[in-house]
Protein backbone atom coordinates (compact mmCIF):
# COMPACT_ATOMS: atom_id res chain seq x y z
CA UNK A 1 0.00 0.00 0.00
CA UNK A 2 1.42 2.87 -1.44
CA UNK A 3 0.90 6.63 0.67
CA UNK A 4 2.39 9.76 0.19
CA UNK A 5 2.38 13.19 1.88
CA UNK A 6 0.91 13.34 4.63
CA UNK A 7 -1.44 11.00 3.62
CA UNK A 8 -0.50 8.17 6.69
CA UNK A 9 -0.88 11.12 9.34
CA UNK A 10 -4.02 11.30 8.76
CA UNK A 11 -4.78 7.41 7.98
CA UNK A 12 -2.46 6.68 11.53
CA UNK A 13 -5.07 9.49 13.34
CA UNK A 14 -7.97 7.74 11.59
CA UNK A 15 -6.74 4.35 12.61
CA UNK A 16 -6.43 5.54 16.34
CA UNK A 17 -9.55 7.13 16.26
CA UNK A 18 -11.33 3.96 14.74
CA UNK A 19 -9.64 1.74 16.69
CA UNK A 20 -10.01 3.05 20.08
CA UNK A 21 -7.89 1.01 22.97
CA UNK A 22 -6.43 -1.19 19.86
CA UNK A 23 -6.53 -4.63 19.37
CA UNK A 24 -3.16 -5.08 21.04
CA UNK A 25 -4.14 -3.94 23.90
CA UNK A 26 -7.55 -5.84 24.09
CA UNK A 27 -5.53 -9.07 23.62
CA UNK A 28 -2.76 -8.16 26.61
CA UNK A 29 -5.69 -7.72 28.75
CA UNK A 30 -7.45 -11.08 27.61
CA UNK A 31 -4.25 -13.32 27.83
CA UNK A 32 -3.01 -12.14 31.25
CA UNK A 33 -6.52 -13.26 33.48
CA UNK A 34 -6.61 -16.01 31.39
CA UNK A 35 -2.98 -17.16 32.39
CA UNK A 36 -3.99 -16.12 36.09
CA UNK A 37 -7.12 -18.24 35.97
CA UNK A 38 -4.77 -21.24 34.48
CA UNK A 39 -2.01 -20.60 37.60
CA UNK A 40 -5.15 -20.19 40.24
CA UNK A 41 -6.57 -23.34 39.41
CA UNK A 42 -3.05 -25.06 39.83
CA UNK A 43 -2.47 -22.90 43.37
CA UNK A 44 -6.03 -24.44 44.72
CA UNK A 45 -4.84 -28.24 44.70
CA UNK A 46 -1.07 -27.75 44.94
CA UNK A 47 -1.82 -25.92 48.76
CA UNK A 48 -4.54 -28.45 49.30
CA UNK A 49 -1.86 -30.86 48.72
CA UNK A 50 0.92 -29.43 50.32
CA UNK A 51 -0.88 -29.15 53.92
CA UNK A 52 -1.54 -32.97 53.46
CA UNK A 53 2.23 -33.88 52.91
CA UNK A 54 3.10 -32.16 55.51
CA UNK A 55 0.61 -33.83 58.22
CA UNK A 56 1.69 -36.73 56.38
CA UNK A 57 5.63 -35.73 57.18
CA UNK A 58 4.35 -34.95 60.90
CA UNK A 59 2.53 -38.41 60.88
CA UNK A 60 5.49 -40.51 59.82
CA UNK A 61 7.93 -38.42 62.45
CA UNK A 62 5.36 -39.05 65.13
CA UNK A 63 5.57 -43.17 64.30
CA UNK A 64 9.16 -43.19 64.19
CA UNK A 65 9.11 -41.58 68.22
CA UNK A 66 6.51 -43.25 68.61
CA UNK A 67 8.55 -46.41 68.46
CA UNK A 68 11.12 -45.28 70.29
CA UNK A 69 8.46 -44.53 72.85
CA UNK A 70 6.72 -47.52 73.00
CA UNK A 71 9.76 -49.66 73.42
CA UNK A 72 11.31 -47.85 76.32
CA UNK A 73 9.82 -49.32 79.65
CA UNK A 74 7.27 -47.55 81.06
CA UNK A 75 8.49 -44.21 83.00
CA UNK A 76 12.18 -44.50 81.46
CA UNK A 77 11.95 -41.93 79.56
CA UNK A 78 12.68 -38.67 81.36
CA UNK A 79 10.69 -35.38 80.78
CA UNK A 80 12.93 -33.26 78.97
CA UNK A 81 13.91 -36.06 76.48
CA UNK A 82 10.36 -36.91 75.64
CA UNK A 83 9.94 -32.40 75.30
CA UNK A 84 12.52 -32.87 72.75
CA UNK A 85 11.09 -35.91 70.90
CA UNK A 86 7.85 -33.84 70.55
CA UNK A 87 9.58 -30.75 69.95
CA UNK A 88 11.48 -32.32 66.80
CA UNK A 89 8.50 -33.73 65.42
CA UNK A 90 6.11 -30.10 66.18
CA UNK A 91 3.85 -31.65 68.71
CA UNK A 92 2.35 -31.46 71.78
CA UNK A 93 1.06 -34.72 72.14
CA UNK A 94 1.44 -38.55 70.74
CA UNK A 95 -0.70 -41.28 71.70
CA UNK A 96 -1.27 -44.56 70.24
CA UNK A 97 -4.61 -47.17 70.01
CA UNK A 98 -3.27 -50.45 70.53
CA UNK A 99 -6.79 -53.06 71.05
CA UNK A 100 -9.14 -51.37 73.28
CA UNK A 101 -6.18 -49.57 74.73
CA UNK A 102 -5.18 -46.33 74.19
CA UNK A 103 -1.87 -44.67 75.57
CA UNK A 104 -0.72 -40.91 75.96
CA UNK A 105 3.24 -41.80 74.85
CA UNK A 106 4.32 -38.33 75.28
CA UNK A 107 3.12 -34.96 76.29
CA UNK A 108 4.01 -31.55 77.13
CA UNK A 109 1.90 -28.14 77.72
CA UNK A 110 -1.25 -30.14 77.01
CA UNK A 111 -4.14 -27.47 75.66
CA UNK A 112 -7.29 -27.25 77.32
CA UNK A 113 -9.31 -28.28 74.04
CA UNK A 114 -8.70 -29.76 70.92
CA UNK A 115 -10.37 -27.31 67.98
CA UNK A 116 -10.07 -29.52 64.89
CA UNK A 117 -9.84 -33.26 63.95
CA UNK A 118 -7.62 -34.03 60.65
CA UNK A 119 -8.43 -38.50 60.11
CA UNK A 120 -5.37 -38.83 57.44
CA UNK A 121 -7.09 -42.06 57.21
CA UNK A 122 -10.09 -40.57 55.41
CA UNK A 123 -9.34 -37.40 53.47
CA UNK A 124 -10.77 -36.37 49.79
CA UNK A 125 -10.22 -33.91 47.45
CA UNK A 126 -12.85 -31.78 48.04
CA UNK A 127 -12.18 -31.84 52.43
CA UNK A 128 -8.42 -31.43 51.30
CA UNK A 129 -9.11 -28.26 49.66
CA UNK A 130 -11.49 -27.18 52.31
CA UNK A 131 -9.32 -27.57 55.10
CA UNK A 132 -6.24 -25.97 53.19
CA UNK A 133 -8.40 -22.60 52.77
CA UNK A 134 -9.75 -22.91 56.44
CA UNK A 135 -6.70 -23.22 57.83
CA UNK A 136 -4.85 -20.09 55.44
CA UNK A 137 -8.28 -18.22 56.66
CA UNK A 138 -7.73 -18.64 60.95
CA UNK A 139 -6.19 -16.02 62.85
CA UNK A 140 -6.07 -18.03 66.12
CA UNK A 141 -4.04 -20.32 68.09
CA UNK A 142 -5.92 -23.41 67.52
CA UNK A 143 -4.86 -26.78 68.09
CA UNK A 144 -5.37 -29.86 65.86
CA UNK A 145 -5.35 -33.15 66.30
CA UNK A 146 -4.27 -35.36 63.39
CA UNK A 147 -5.19 -39.16 62.97
CA UNK A 148 -2.81 -41.44 60.70
CA UNK A 149 -1.93 -45.39 61.23
CA UNK A 150 0.13 -46.60 63.68
CA UNK A 151 3.15 -48.65 63.54
CA UNK A 152 3.08 -51.92 64.26
CA UNK A 153 -0.01 -53.54 65.65
CA UNK A 154 -1.75 -50.67 66.75
CA UNK A 155 -4.59 -49.08 65.28
CA UNK A 156 -3.99 -45.09 64.54
CA UNK A 157 -2.06 -42.83 66.05
CA UNK A 158 -3.07 -39.68 67.18
CA UNK A 159 -0.45 -36.01 67.40
CA UNK A 160 -1.86 -32.62 68.68
CA UNK A 161 0.17 -29.99 67.52
CA UNK A 162 -0.59 -26.21 66.46
CA UNK A 163 -1.95 -24.91 63.69
CA UNK A 164 0.19 -21.86 63.50
CA UNK A 165 3.42 -23.00 61.91
CA UNK A 166 1.24 -25.16 59.36
CA UNK A 167 0.06 -21.59 58.71
CA UNK A 168 3.08 -20.11 58.22
CA UNK A 169 4.47 -22.73 56.21
CA UNK A 170 1.49 -22.30 53.97
CA UNK A 171 1.92 -19.17 53.78
CA UNK A 172 5.75 -19.16 52.32
CA UNK A 173 4.21 -22.01 49.85
CA UNK A 174 1.52 -19.61 48.99
CA UNK A 175 4.17 -16.84 48.44
CA UNK A 176 6.58 -18.75 46.44
CA UNK A 177 4.18 -19.62 44.29
CA UNK A 178 2.65 -16.28 43.57
CA UNK A 179 6.21 -15.17 42.49
CA UNK A 180 6.67 -18.14 40.14
CA UNK A 181 3.34 -17.77 39.03
CA UNK A 182 3.92 -14.03 38.51
CA UNK A 183 7.22 -15.11 36.11
CA UNK A 184 5.32 -17.66 34.21
CA UNK A 185 2.39 -15.31 33.86
CA UNK A 186 5.08 -12.77 32.08
CA UNK A 187 6.43 -14.93 30.06
CA UNK A 188 4.06 -17.04 28.79
CA UNK A 189 1.85 -14.09 28.22
CA UNK A 190 4.46 -12.20 26.33
CA UNK A 191 5.16 -15.46 24.09
CA UNK A 192 1.15 -15.86 23.38
CA UNK A 193 1.12 -12.03 23.11
CA UNK A 194 3.79 -12.09 20.56
CA UNK A 195 2.73 -15.13 18.70
CA UNK A 196 -0.62 -13.62 17.75
CA UNK A 197 0.53 -10.14 17.22
CA UNK A 198 2.61 -11.49 14.79
CA UNK A 199 0.12 -14.13 13.42
CA UNK A 200 -3.29 -11.97 13.58
CA UNK A 201 -3.26 -8.82 15.10
CA UNK A 202 -0.56 -7.46 12.46
CA UNK A 203 -2.33 -8.75 9.88
CA UNK A 204 -5.14 -7.37 10.71
CA UNK A 205 -4.17 -3.67 11.58
CA UNK A 206 -2.39 -3.76 7.96
CA UNK A 207 -5.99 -4.50 6.21
CA UNK A 208 -7.57 -2.33 8.73
CA UNK A 209 -4.94 0.35 7.47
CA UNK A 210 -5.75 -0.23 4.29
CA UNK A 211 -9.36 0.37 4.04
CA UNK A 212 -9.23 3.50 5.85
CA UNK A 213 -6.63 5.05 3.41
CA UNK A 214 -8.66 2.92 0.70
CA UNK A 215 -11.67 5.14 1.73
CA UNK A 216 -10.00 8.53 1.40
CA UNK A 217 -9.59 7.72 -2.20
CA UNK A 218 -11.21 4.79 -3.47
CA UNK A 219 -10.04 5.77 -7.05
CA UNK A 220 -6.64 5.47 -6.40
CA UNK A 221 -4.83 1.92 -8.21
CA UNK A 222 -2.31 3.19 -5.20
CA UNK A 223 -4.50 2.68 -2.28
CA UNK A 224 -5.14 -1.30 -3.38
CA UNK A 225 -4.39 -3.79 -1.04
CA UNK A 226 -1.09 -6.27 -1.87
CA UNK A 227 -2.06 -9.79 -0.80
CA UNK A 228 0.54 -11.66 1.47
CA UNK A 229 1.39 -15.46 0.54
CA UNK A 230 -0.32 -16.44 3.35
CA UNK A 231 -2.76 -19.86 2.89
CA UNK A 232 -4.99 -19.36 5.62
CA UNK A 233 -7.85 -17.52 6.30
CA UNK A 234 -6.46 -14.16 6.59
CA UNK A 235 -4.25 -14.87 3.22
CA UNK A 236 -7.90 -15.45 1.35
CA UNK A 237 -9.42 -12.22 3.14
CA UNK A 238 -6.50 -9.97 1.67
CA UNK A 239 -6.19 -11.77 -1.60
CA UNK A 240 -10.55 -11.14 -1.88
CA UNK A 241 -10.46 -7.48 -0.82
CA UNK A 242 -7.66 -6.89 -2.99
CA UNK A 243 -10.43 -7.98 -5.85
CA UNK A 244 -12.56 -6.59 -4.47
CA UNK A 245 -10.82 -3.34 -4.48
CA UNK A 246 -9.91 -3.68 -8.10
CA UNK A 247 -13.33 -3.99 -9.22
CA UNK A 248 -14.32 -1.07 -7.54
CA UNK A 249 -11.86 0.88 -9.18
CA UNK A 250 -12.56 -0.39 -12.32
CA UNK A 251 -16.52 0.69 -11.52
CA UNK A 252 -15.41 4.21 -10.31
CA UNK A 253 -13.56 4.73 -13.07
CA UNK A 254 -16.33 3.79 -15.70
CA UNK A 255 -18.89 5.96 -13.90
CA UNK A 256 -15.80 9.32 -14.03
CA UNK A 257 -16.38 8.19 -17.74
CA UNK A 258 -20.06 7.86 -17.76
CA UNK A 259 -20.58 11.05 -15.86
CA UNK A 260 -17.97 12.94 -18.05
CA UNK A 261 -19.58 11.20 -21.20
CA UNK A 262 -23.21 12.63 -20.47
CA UNK A 263 -22.37 15.81 -19.75
CA UNK A 264 -20.69 15.87 -23.18
CA UNK A 265 -23.38 14.43 -24.84
CA UNK A 266 -25.85 16.81 -23.44
CA UNK A 267 -23.77 19.88 -24.70
CA UNK A 268 -23.56 18.23 -28.05
CA UNK A 269 -27.32 17.46 -27.84
CA UNK A 270 -28.54 21.01 -27.84
CA UNK A 271 -26.64 22.03 -30.54
CA UNK A 272 -27.22 18.81 -32.57
CA UNK A 273 -30.89 19.31 -32.15
CA UNK A 274 -30.95 22.79 -33.75
CA UNK A 275 -28.83 21.61 -36.45
CA UNK A 276 -31.52 18.82 -37.44
CA UNK A 277 -34.02 20.63 -36.63
CA UNK A 278 -32.70 23.19 -39.71
CA UNK A 279 -32.30 20.49 -41.99
CA UNK A 280 -35.75 18.92 -41.19
CA UNK A 281 -36.97 23.22 -42.43
CA UNK A 282 -35.00 22.57 -45.21
CA UNK A 283 -36.18 18.99 -46.48
CA UNK A 284 -39.59 20.14 -45.88
CA UNK A 285 -39.05 23.23 -49.01
CA UNK A 286 -37.87 19.95 -50.94
CA UNK A 287 -40.94 18.54 -51.04
CA UNK A 288 -42.24 21.01 -53.52
CA UNK A 289 -39.88 20.48 -56.11
CA UNK A 290 -41.06 18.77 -59.02
CA UNK A 291 -38.03 16.49 -59.44
CA UNK A 292 -39.39 12.81 -59.36
CA UNK A 293 -35.90 11.64 -57.60
CA UNK A 294 -36.32 14.33 -55.32
CA UNK A 295 -39.82 13.31 -54.51
CA UNK A 296 -38.68 9.91 -53.80
CA UNK A 297 -36.13 10.38 -51.64
CA UNK A 298 -37.58 13.02 -49.81
CA UNK A 299 -40.17 11.40 -47.72
CA UNK A 300 -37.21 9.48 -46.65
CA UNK A 301 -35.14 12.13 -45.75
CA UNK A 302 -37.61 13.60 -43.56
CA UNK A 303 -38.51 10.41 -41.72
CA UNK A 304 -34.70 9.72 -41.10
CA UNK A 305 -34.36 13.57 -39.97
CA UNK A 306 -37.53 13.06 -37.59
CA UNK A 307 -36.04 9.87 -36.35
CA UNK A 308 -32.40 11.59 -36.16
CA UNK A 309 -34.13 14.36 -33.74
CA UNK A 310 -35.79 11.99 -31.67
CA UNK A 311 -32.96 10.07 -30.48
CA UNK A 312 -31.19 13.37 -30.19
CA UNK A 313 -33.69 13.97 -27.38
CA UNK A 314 -33.10 10.47 -25.96
CA UNK A 315 -29.90 10.31 -25.49
CA UNK A 316 -29.32 10.83 -22.60
CA UNK A 317 -31.75 8.34 -21.67
CA UNK A 318 -29.20 5.61 -21.58
CA UNK A 319 -27.66 5.64 -18.14
CA UNK A 320 -29.25 8.03 -16.79
CA UNK A 321 -33.06 6.67 -17.03
CA UNK A 322 -34.82 3.86 -18.22
CA UNK A 323 -36.06 3.93 -22.28
CA UNK A 324 -39.30 4.79 -22.99
CA UNK A 325 -41.76 2.12 -22.78
CA UNK A 326 -42.05 0.39 -26.17
CA UNK A 327 -45.53 1.43 -28.12
CA UNK A 328 -46.40 -2.20 -29.48
CA UNK A 329 -47.93 -3.01 -32.28
CA UNK A 330 -47.85 -5.93 -34.89
CA UNK A 331 -45.22 -4.39 -37.46
CA UNK A 332 -44.60 -5.81 -40.82
CA UNK A 333 -40.76 -6.73 -40.40
CA UNK A 334 -39.51 -6.81 -44.26
CA UNK A 335 -40.32 -3.05 -44.57
CA UNK A 336 -38.62 -1.70 -41.54
CA UNK A 337 -35.26 -4.55 -42.55
CA UNK A 338 -35.71 -2.52 -45.94
CA UNK A 339 -34.93 0.73 -43.91
CA UNK A 340 -32.34 -0.66 -42.78
CA UNK A 341 -30.07 -1.21 -44.99
CA UNK A 342 -30.66 1.85 -46.54
CA UNK A 343 -29.99 4.07 -43.29
CA UNK A 344 -26.35 1.25 -43.00
CA UNK A 345 -25.80 2.86 -46.82
CA UNK A 346 -25.60 -1.15 -47.68
CA UNK A 347 -28.14 -0.72 -50.47
CA UNK A 348 -25.68 0.90 -52.79
CA UNK A 349 -22.34 -1.04 -51.09
CA UNK A 350 -21.97 -3.83 -53.75
CA UNK A 351 -18.92 -4.84 -51.94
CA UNK A 352 -21.03 -6.83 -49.48
CA UNK A 353 -23.32 -9.23 -50.38
CA UNK A 354 -27.13 -8.15 -48.39
CA UNK A 355 -29.33 -11.54 -47.99
CA UNK A 356 -32.93 -11.49 -46.95
CA UNK A 357 -33.69 -14.56 -45.56
CA UNK A 358 -36.85 -13.51 -43.91
CA UNK A 359 -40.42 -15.48 -43.84
CA UNK A 360 -43.21 -13.81 -46.11
CA UNK A 361 -45.26 -11.56 -44.77
CA UNK A 362 -43.72 -12.46 -40.79
CA UNK A 363 -45.01 -10.22 -37.97
CA UNK A 364 -43.19 -8.84 -35.33
CA UNK A 365 -45.54 -7.61 -31.70
CA UNK A 366 -42.77 -4.25 -31.46
CA UNK A 367 -42.25 -0.86 -31.37
CA UNK A 368 -41.39 0.02 -34.81
CA UNK A 369 -38.71 2.94 -33.98
CA UNK A 370 -37.25 0.62 -31.15
CA UNK A 371 -36.84 -2.07 -33.63
CA UNK A 372 -35.58 0.15 -36.12
CA UNK A 373 -32.48 0.68 -33.56
CA UNK A 374 -31.79 -2.87 -32.35
CA UNK A 375 -31.60 -4.05 -36.09
CA UNK A 376 -29.33 -0.98 -37.35
CA UNK A 377 -27.02 -1.25 -34.29
CA UNK A 378 -26.41 -4.59 -35.34
CA UNK A 379 -26.43 -4.25 -39.05
CA UNK A 380 -23.74 -1.67 -39.13
CA UNK A 381 -21.48 -3.56 -36.47
CA UNK A 382 -21.98 -6.38 -38.65
CA UNK A 383 -20.92 -4.07 -41.31
CA UNK A 384 -17.65 -2.43 -39.56
CA UNK A 385 -16.55 -6.03 -38.40
CA UNK A 386 -16.34 -6.65 -42.17
CA UNK A 387 -14.74 -3.81 -43.53
CA UNK A 388 -12.00 -3.77 -40.68
CA UNK A 389 -11.65 -7.84 -41.33
CA UNK A 390 -8.00 -7.85 -43.14
CA UNK A 391 -7.30 -11.91 -42.88
CA UNK A 392 -10.89 -12.74 -45.12
CA UNK A 393 -9.15 -13.59 -48.53
CA UNK A 394 -11.12 -16.10 -50.41
CA UNK A 395 -14.38 -15.77 -48.03
CA UNK A 396 -17.19 -13.61 -49.12
CA UNK A 397 -18.34 -10.89 -47.59
CA UNK A 398 -21.94 -11.22 -46.30
CA UNK A 399 -25.12 -9.57 -44.44
CA UNK A 400 -27.68 -12.09 -44.23
CA UNK A 401 -31.21 -11.22 -42.47
CA UNK A 402 -32.84 -14.19 -41.30
CA UNK A 403 -36.77 -13.97 -39.97
CA UNK A 404 -39.54 -16.95 -38.62
CA UNK A 405 -41.97 -17.50 -36.35
CA UNK A 406 -41.98 -20.20 -33.92
CA UNK A 407 -45.31 -19.70 -32.37
CA UNK A 408 -45.91 -16.51 -30.50
CA UNK A 409 -42.25 -15.68 -30.21
CA UNK A 410 -40.61 -14.01 -33.49
CA UNK A 411 -36.78 -14.53 -34.19
CA UNK A 412 -34.50 -12.86 -36.28
CA UNK A 413 -30.91 -13.30 -36.65
CA UNK A 414 -28.17 -11.39 -37.93
CA UNK A 415 -25.04 -13.00 -39.03
CA UNK A 416 -22.29 -11.94 -41.30
CA UNK A 417 -18.86 -13.69 -42.60
CA UNK A 418 -16.33 -11.45 -40.39
CA UNK A 419 -14.00 -12.37 -37.67
CA UNK A 420 -16.50 -13.26 -35.14
CA UNK A 421 -16.68 -11.82 -31.75
CA UNK A 422 -13.08 -12.25 -29.52
CA UNK A 423 -13.36 -14.32 -26.41
CA UNK A 424 -12.03 -11.63 -24.12
CA UNK A 425 -14.92 -9.21 -25.49
CA UNK A 426 -17.77 -11.91 -24.99
CA UNK A 427 -17.75 -11.89 -20.96
CA UNK A 428 -19.40 -8.32 -20.72
CA UNK A 429 -20.43 -8.33 -24.59
CA UNK A 430 -23.84 -6.44 -23.60
CA UNK A 431 -22.37 -4.12 -20.98
CA UNK A 432 -21.32 0.00 -21.66
CA UNK A 433 -17.99 0.36 -22.92
CA UNK A 434 -17.16 -3.57 -21.82
CA UNK A 435 -18.36 -5.57 -25.36
CA UNK A 436 -16.46 -3.97 -27.97
CA UNK A 437 -14.37 -5.61 -30.15
CA UNK A 438 -13.23 -2.70 -32.81
CA UNK A 439 -10.57 -0.30 -32.14
CA UNK A 440 -12.12 2.57 -31.57
CA UNK A 441 -15.53 1.31 -31.12
CA UNK A 442 -17.60 2.00 -27.54
CA UNK A 443 -19.41 -0.78 -27.04
CA UNK A 444 -22.63 1.27 -26.69
CA UNK A 445 -24.62 -0.21 -29.90
CA UNK A 446 -24.96 -4.02 -28.23
CA UNK A 447 -25.55 -2.47 -25.12
CA UNK A 448 -28.95 -0.41 -26.23
CA UNK A 449 -29.56 -2.79 -28.16
CA UNK A 450 -30.02 -5.51 -25.64
CA UNK A 451 -31.82 -3.09 -23.09
CA UNK A 452 -34.52 -2.35 -25.98
CA UNK A 453 -34.90 -6.24 -26.33
CA UNK A 454 -35.31 -6.91 -22.48
CA UNK A 455 -38.25 -3.94 -22.66
CA UNK A 456 -39.80 -5.91 -25.03
CA UNK A 457 -39.58 -8.68 -23.01
CA UNK A 458 -37.15 -10.89 -25.69
CA UNK A 459 -33.46 -11.43 -25.38
CA UNK A 460 -30.71 -10.69 -27.48
CA UNK A 461 -27.69 -13.40 -27.29
CA UNK A 462 -24.80 -14.24 -29.51
CA UNK A 463 -25.40 -17.78 -31.90
CA UNK A 464 -22.07 -19.75 -30.94
CA UNK A 465 -20.69 -22.24 -33.38
CA UNK A 466 -21.05 -19.81 -36.52
CA UNK A 467 -19.34 -18.47 -39.04
CA UNK A 468 -18.50 -14.67 -38.23
CA UNK A 469 -20.95 -13.66 -35.60
CA UNK A 470 -24.83 -13.95 -35.49
CA UNK A 471 -27.06 -12.40 -32.92
CA UNK A 472 -30.55 -13.83 -32.46
CA UNK A 473 -33.23 -11.73 -31.56
CA UNK A 474 -36.51 -13.42 -29.63
CA UNK A 475 -39.43 -11.60 -29.32
CA UNK A 476 -42.53 -12.57 -27.64
CA UNK A 477 -45.90 -11.84 -28.71
CA UNK A 478 -48.08 -9.85 -25.71
CA UNK A 479 -50.38 -11.99 -23.87
CA UNK A 480 -54.17 -10.84 -25.43
CA UNK A 481 -56.44 -10.24 -22.28
CA UNK A 482 -59.86 -12.49 -21.56
CA UNK A 483 -61.75 -9.65 -21.80
CA UNK A 484 -60.66 -8.14 -25.03
CA UNK A 485 -61.32 -11.66 -26.75
CA UNK A 486 -64.91 -11.47 -25.64
CA UNK A 487 -65.31 -8.01 -26.18
CA UNK A 488 -64.00 -8.66 -29.72
CA UNK A 489 -66.28 -11.71 -30.13
CA UNK A 490 -69.28 -9.56 -29.44
CA UNK A 491 -68.81 -7.23 -31.44
CA UNK A 492 -68.38 -9.86 -34.47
Amino acid sequence: MAVSGQEPDRTGVRLQQGLGFGLSGKLLLLTIPLILIVEILIYVPSIANFRVNRLNDRLAAANTAALVLDAAPSGMVPDALARQILASIGARAVAIKSGQQRRLLAAADMPKKIDHDVDMREIGVGSAIFDAFRVMLDSGDEVMRILGPAPGSGQFIEVVADEKPLRAAMFRFSRNVLLLSLVMTSITAGLIYYALHHLFVRPMRRVTANLVAFHENPESTARIIEPSKRTDEIGVAERELSDMQRDLVSMLHQKSHLAALGLAVSKINHDLRNLLASSQLLSDQLASVPDPRVQRFAPKLMRSLERAIAFCQSTLSYGKAQEAPPDRRMVLIEPVVNEVRESAGLASDTSIEWINAIERGLTVDADPDQLFRVLLNLVRNAAQALESDKSGAGVARQIRVTGRREGAVAILEISDTGPGIPEKARAHLFEAFQGSSRDGGTGLGLAIAAELVRAHGGELSLVEGTLGATFRIMIPDRAVELHRLRDARARG
